[in-house]
């Protein structure tokens, strides 16, 4: 099943598109999704959106071998990605991925089995308010003794270091449960060994059966990974998924996986992956 877990990143600076560039790009999407690119004003955030969606054409076509014109990629009403599998057959007993996108980079994580949730963060110093002003505008997010971690962790560089640390591992879990910040961040407390170990309480309730890693991206860029139960997902996108019920030894299978670091890829191999995907069709 490793084949199934798959982690890519995109550094989305390098790429400087003229009008025609990113008209060719965004022409390499099915027709249907080309609003939810151009309704963004900026450029940026219209590269960010349509990287996103290559990736997941991209990951899904070169990991599972499904045809391009056969791949249909959709939402939940919670914003959630999802492959519909329809008639598509594949070895993965529950193949699923995560998208996240902040700052310089576009990522996409996939799981064959558990449930996968993928968050970027991007070190933003705020402009026009102290550090303290800043990250106490979301203290109801964090357990006590999260915030406690992150108001004591030396000068104000290193305090925010620490806020979007663990604002990071909190959007990976409820982003792989499919609720986003609807279900309350203030629920998932996180625990580590200077960002190793890393272990989460739900509602207060130690929850073995997860995993979380986190990796410096680099120019101020945090991602964090949670692989999880596929039971635990909420009911909209629980129906997405092709299986949440496993015995203990075929979710340990899933969740003891390596987790390897992410490829860097460019936006040109995205390109090529999706233009000789759709001249094969």
């Amino acid at each position: 099943m490793e084949k199934g877990v798959q982690r890519w990143v995109v550094d989305i600076s390098k790429w400087d598109p003229s009008t025609n560039d990113f008209s060719f790009a965004l022409s390499l999407l099915p027709q249907h999704h080309h609003s939810s690119i151009t309704r963004f004003l900026k450029m940026d955030d219209r590269k960010r959106a349509l990287i996103s969606l290559l990736l997941q054409y991209a990951l899904v076509h070169e990991v599972l071998g499904i045809p391009y014109q056969d791949i249909v990629i959709k939402r939940t009403p919670e914003g959630k990605p999802f492959l519909e599998y329809g008639r598509v057959c594949f070895d993965f007993p529950n193949f699923n991925f995560n998208v996240s996108h902040h700052g310089d980079y576009v990522a996409i994580a996939s799981e064959p089995l558990c449930l996968v949730g993928l968050d970027i963060v991007y070190h933003m110093i705020p402009e026009k308010e102290t550090v303290l002003e800043y990250i106490q505008n979301f203290s109801s997010c964090f357990s006590s003794l999260e915030w406690d971690q992150i108001i004591t962790a030396g000068s104000g560089d290193e305090v925010l270091t620490e806020f979007y640390r663990y604002w990071c591992l909190k959007e990976a879990y409820v982003k792989a449960i499919g609720s986003g910040l609807a279900y309350g961040l203030h629920k998932v407390e996180f625990y580590h060994t200077s960002w190793t170990n890393i272990s989460v309480k739900v509602d207060g309730v130690l929850n073995a059966l997860w995993r979380f890693w986190l990796f410096d991206l680099g120019k101020g860029h945090w991602v964090s990974v949670a692989r999880g139960q596929p039971r635990l997902a909420i009911e909209s996108y629980k129906r997405s998924l092709k299986q949440t019920k496993f015995s203990e030894e075929e979710y340990n299978e899933g969740l003891l996986l390596p987790n390897p670091r992410f490829v860097l890829r460019t936006v040109e191999e995205l390109f090529s992956v999706i233009h000789k995907a759709k001249c094969s069709c």
